[in-house]
């Protein structure tokens, strides 16, 4: 399917319920009233919010007439469940869909802040692991990630989801001074600066492991 544009209560429902499907997959689909407490949890959303179990049952009822959400009824389930199709909807991998629910209720992010955030949902091993998410998600026709221009005193790049219509991405990156043609990278690609810190944090602990480990023979 093309990439939908939800306003921010279908982000937020739609984020919540890819979360827990990762998260707590024992808890999974969601009643009504476990995704109004998954929508307003105060931890790991960003902004916090506060929706009415009205706003969220209209939410997912657009929702589900985009294909969406699903209902789960029926033998052994005594209440109506709700869960995502938004894998199968967008053809996201595990990490794609892990990375897109962080930007989703989380806003902005970092590579290195993804890695750390999607800890429960899904396996990355490395920053690298969230900046190969990052561009299978930007590398589209209407890419679902998009990286965003720097802004002052920034020194990583950030990303944002693109559910919500169109976002400024950052533009392609120059070439170097002294020649070479300029490498327009996917929006939401991996970059030169991000490997760049992911090289120098390992640089970082490597060097405090060596001197610990001299301290012992001092």
């Amino acid at each position: 399917m093309s990439r939908p544009t939800l306003d921010a209560i279908e982000t937020r429902v739609a984020g919540a319920l890819a979360e827990k499907a990762l998260a707590t997959p024992d808890h999974y689909p969601l009643t009504m009233n476990s995704l109004v407490a998954a929508c307003n949890q105060r931890s790991s959303r960003d902004p916090v919010t506060a929706y009415s179990e009205r706003e969220v049952k209209e939410a997912v009822e657009r929702l589900m007439r985009r294909g969406l959400v699903g209902t789960t009824a029926g033998s052994g389930h005594r209440v109506v469940k709700f869960r995502h199709t938004l894998d199968h909807a967008l053809g996201l991998s595990k990490r794609e869909l892990a990375t897109l629910a962080v930007l989703m209720l989380r806003g902005e992010q970092t590579a290195g802040e993804i890695r750390t955030r999607c800890a429960r949902l899904a396996d990355f091993a490395s920053v690298d692991d969230a900046e190969e998410a990052l561009w299978m998600l930007g590398d589209r026709d209407e890419p679902l990630a998009v990286r965003l221009p720097r802004a002052p005193g920034q020194s990583t790049d950030r990303y944002v989801h693109a559910l919500s219509g169109e976002v400024e991405a950052a533009p392609p990156q120059a070439a170097e001074e002294g020649g070479g043609e300029a490498v327009a990278p996917v929006a939401g690609g991996p970059t030169l600066a991000d490997r760049v810190a992911a090289l120098e944090a390992e640089l970082a602990r490597l060097r405090a492991e060596m001197e610990a480990f001299r301290a012992q023979f001092e």
